[in-house]
């Protein structure tokens, strides 16, 4: 997740290369395909039999463009040594980061490749191809039978929320998040344990143990200032928790008005207090995601805002006896809509399948090798995190950091948020609101000046008509 280029700087050059391989206003609703129409399913290049239900042609190329970021791209490899005993070729892999710069001029062209997982901060943006028609809905791949059983399908075998997580407006599923992401406020248990710190529960708890932490020389938080959108998998879903489901879906919506509630301004008071009593580490605004994990690793810093991704990311600067783990989010106490234990999680890691690929139904072939249990297994112990496969990480000895986000999501059961702001909006989200969070974080500007730059900003990109809009149903 996240790469080493300006977040900022990205977003200008896509900006402009996404005018040419990304239709504009009205023709983004215009070329937009009907959900789950026989267009857009393809149809089988090969035999159909019951080890090969999608109907994969042998010996047909297939291409895979993949993210290798926090997860390394070695467990897609695994998973193609499959596909090309299985089918008699060697697909045709690369993996990289900045995948919009080098992607986007090829589905202009239609010359994509057949599957990408579509991750990092350079990635493409998933909603706007969806809309465009550029993208397979992969109702196929979940109807068809599982590798591990022939009697279970797909759709069957996937956490909750993953498959919503890939529609975007419509009934088709446009996006298979592979990974299962927890995110919260990352420490170490050994440095809270070595001070007799508890991990808080409300914002007045962890105010308190700042001022702790801070007469301790170690910074109470810091964050990567390039990639600002990281504090918003902690910022979103803490007014979900105080405010409830339907404030965090009113956002998603785009509604006007929607951070002019309580909910709103009681958590962003409570970063302007963080940034006011300056309880984040000096120089975050500068920082990129590694740079902010190496210096919470290396104890400058005490808690981080992140995924369960990081375990795998921050490995090399992160001590033997870290013991790394995740707190569920905090709010205002006992007020708040939803208890303590209430996390974000969400399925992540998004691959997609090209509709003009030359091997759209090899695509999906491999992601459902993907999911077989030998796969899963792979991804878990390599990477450390979650699948989104139901109970695919049974069994298995999990790390520190992956013991404490399946216990959160255990500990948290139907209290599981997910702002969809996120994922739908991503410019809105991670430039233009990431950029007033920069100011409010180093202080340059009040809470009440976020909220009303941020609403002016939504209610923008609700009059807009050439941004695709998603709405909660």
């Amino acid at each position: 997740m996240g790469s080493e280029f300006n977040r900022r700087d990205a977003l200008k050059r896509a900006m402009v290369i996404g005018a040419v391989a990304i239709p504009s206003a009205s023709l983004l609703s215009a070329c937009a395909s009907d959900s789950g129409s026989s267009s857009n399913t393809p149809a089988p290049t090969g035999s159909t039999s019951a080890a090969n239900p999608l109907g994969v042609k042998k010996g047909a190329p297939l291409e895979a463009f993949i993210f290798k970021g926090g997860f390394g791209d070695d467990y897609v490899k695994s998973a193609e040594k499959v596909y090309n005993t299985t089918y008699g070729i060697t697909v045709k892999h690369t993996g990289t980061q900045g995948l919009g710069p080098k992607l986007q001029p090829r589905f202009a062209s239609n010359t994509p490749p057949d599957i990408m997982d579509n991750s990092g901060a350079d990635n493409l943006d998933t909603a706007a191809l969806a809309k465009a028609g550029q993208l397979l809905d992969l109702t196929p791949l979940l109807d068809a039978p599982t590798i591990d059983d022939a009697s279970k399908k797909v759709r069957d075998t996937l956490v909750a929320g993953t498959i919503e997580q890939g529609q975007y407006g419509t009934t088709a599923v446009y996006a298979l998040n592979y990974a299962f992401t927890v995110y919260g406020t990352w420490y170490s248990n050994k440095l809270f344990t070595d001070k007799g710190w508890t991990y808080p529960q409300t914002f007045d708890e962890t105010l308190a143990l700042a001022a702790k932490m801070k007469a301790a020389n170690i910074a109470p938080f810091t964050y990567p200032g390039k990639y600002p959108y990281y504090v918003h998998f902690n910022l979103w879903a803490e007014i979900g928790k105080v405010g409830g489901r339907d404030v965090l879906n009113a956002i998603d919506d785009l509604e006007a008005g929607c951070l002019q509630v309580d909910a709103v301004k009681q958590v962003i008071g409570y970063y302007e207090e963080l940034a006011a009593k300056k309880y984040f580490l000096a120089g975050s605004e500068g920082m990129t995601h590694i740079q902010m994990q190496t210096a919470w690793t290396q104890g400058k810093a005490a808690m981080v805002s992140n995924g369960s991704w990081v375990e795998n990311e921050a490995a090399p600067t992160t001590p033997s006896d870290f013991d790394l783990a995740v707190g569920a989010l905090n709010g205002t106490g006992t007020g708040d809509k939803l208890p303590f234990g209430t996390v974000y999680a969400a399925a992540g890691e998004p691959f997609i399948v090209a509709k003009e690929g030359k091997n759209p139904v090899g695509g999906m072939e491999l992601l459902r090798i993907m999911l077989s249990k030998k796969q899963t297994d792979n991804f878990t112990n390599t990477t450390k995190s979650l699948t989104s496969v139901s109970g695919a990480a049974e069994g298995l000895t999990l790390t520190p950091g992956l013991a404490s986000a399946s216990a959160a999501l255990k500990t948290a059961g139907a209290n599981v948020l997910n702002a969809r702001i996120q994922d739908w909006y991503i410019k809105l989200n991670q430039e233009t609101i990431g950029n007033l969070t920069i100011q409010l974080l180093t202080g340059d500007i009040t809470a009440a000046k976020w909220i009303s730059g941020a609403q002016a900003a939504i209610d923008a990109t609700r009059n807009d008509s050439s941004v695709p809009k998603f709405k909660h149903v």
